[in-house]
């Protein structure tokens, strides 16, 4: 397995590219709560798998553009609604990426004695953990018209469902639009995957979504992302994070 660095990676919050204004990212985690299960007749801990969680946290440059809307208003703001972020490892089409739904919970900023001006950001999980999964864009894909996206290859079919996160970027021009996950056993023929696609795109971008199917829904070995319209559209730019369960039991 061929080692990479963290160069060319990506950060969306809730259908906003802010790759270009984050200096760093602290962590990227989360998982189950240790629960401790030590019997007395026992000399060394035993444990249990709890409650999942995912916290995403980032150290942001101070850009403030007044009319746009730059990643100072998005973060400022304080939203007391759930945020949706997404990290990309890379922005290859199959790469890895994790995606949380939490509470933006501060936004502090450190002016050091040289004059940089940085702010501290963390989000913390709410109602769902840390998912991690894989790109079906190539980091930001922007279609112009009704689009066949290209498959990925997953290694084999599952019977465990799956989840998977959408953002939107502004501007989205055009009637509708709607980003559907398909799949494929030979990643030649593709077809609808049930309850796979996300809300139909009519405006009000930029935006964000998380789908999920049942735990036993099965997905076979290829996915992509695909873009249908009824009324047209010229311009979306959007991502997607899949997360094809491996195991029996994910339940959120």
């Amino acid at each position: 397995m061929a080692k990479a660095s963290g160069l060319g990676d990506a950060l969306y919050i809730q259908g906003f590219n802010a790759s270009g204004d984050i200096q760093q990212l602290g962590t990227i985690g989360g998982g189950p709560a240790l629960l401790n299960f030590t019997g007395i007749d026992k000399s060394a801990y035993e444990r249990q798998g709890g409650l999942r969680s995912g916290q995403f946290e980032m150290t942001t440059y101070f850009n403030t553009v007044a009319i746009t809307g730059g990643l100072h208003e998005k973060l400022s703001a304080l939203p007391r609604t759930d945020v949706v972020m997404t990290y990309g490892r890379g922005t290859t089409l199959g790469d890895p990426a994790a995606s949380l739904i939490g509470k933006q919970v501060n936004y502090d900023p450190t002016r050091g004695d040289d004059g940089m001006l940085t702010f501290g950001v963390s989000a913390q999980s709410n109602g769902y953990g840390i998912e991690w999964g894989r790109q079906l864009t190539a980091g930001v894909r922007t279609d112009t018209a009704a689009t066949l996206g290209t498959g990925i290859d997953t290694s084999a079919s599952a019977s465990f469902g799956g989840q998977a996160y959408l953002q939107v970027f502004a501007p989205f021009t055009g009637t509708d639009a709607t980003v559907k996950i398909q799949d494929s056993a030979d990643n030649i023929t593709f077809a609808d995957v049930a309850g796979f696609a996300f809300t139909q795109i009519t405006g009000g971008a930029p935006l964000a979504e998380r789908i999920a199917l049942s735990n036993t829904t099965t997905l076979r070995r290829y996915l992509r992302a695909t873009t249908v319209t009824t009324g047209g559209f010229t311009a979306l730019s959007f991502s997607v994070n899949v997360i094809k369960n491996e195991a029996a039991g994910v339940t959120f």
